[in-house]
């Protein structure tokens, strides 16, 4: 089914995100990992999102969390206490196919670096790969590259496609000590 962009602006304005948390390894489908601690101590903050149009609502303002020494990853989004979803920290996310005969992830002209952290994630992941891990990008061309578990490491052998994952670039952002992490932009839509 493919719906217009009106019936997806209606929908969208009936999920009333309202609130944001941070998250120091993938959430999943529970809101687990979230960061704790600190002084100021680290508490959700309350968000808003601009009425839908294009098939996407656009966060309104910007919010900023106290963190305690913690990499966050992750950002957590809540409706009325209870979590709905997930976006990686930073994050870009690509169109891409897995060519499992040549272990290739092929991305048009995707711009990533050999270095570049990524992440796999939603629905079944290409495998070997681990959902919501972060894999380092190596031998990228143009339009194609592969995963590593290190930076600079050896290429995963990927052993299937997957089905219906996401594709995208991640920051993992290191405070060594009690700092403050901002969300600043931020969007939801709907794939169908």
């Amino acid at each position: 089914m493919s719906l217009t962009i009106a019936a997806k602006n209606t929908m969208l304005n009936a999920l009333t995100v309202d609130t944001a948390s941070l998250h120091t390894a993938f959430p999943g489908l529970t809101g687990a990992n979230e960061v704790s601690g600190g002084a100021p101590a680290y508490a959700r903050k309350a968000v808003t999102f601009g009425a839908a149009a294009g098939g996407s609502r656009a966060l309104s303002a910007a919010v900023t969390f106290d963190v305690p020494a913690t990499t966050v990853r992750w950002f957590g989004f809540w409706v009325s206490g209870t979590y709905v979803g997930y976006a990686p920290n930073g994050g870009s996310q690509l169109l891409f196919q897995i060519d499992v005969a040549n272990n290739l992830v092929r991305s048009t002209a995707h711009g990533l670096a050999n270095g570049t952290k990524v992440v796999f994630f939603n629905s079944t992941v290409p495998p070997p790969l681990v959902e919501g891990t972060v894999y380092f990008v190596v031998n990228a061309t143009t339009d194609t590259f592969q995963v590593s578990a290190t930076a600079g490491g050896s290429a995963i052998v990927l052993t299937g496609a997957g089905s219906g994952s996401a594709l995208s670039t991640i920051i993992e952002d290191v405070y060594a000590a009690q700092g403050s992490h901002t969300l600043s932009a931020d969007s939801y839509g709907l794939i169908f």
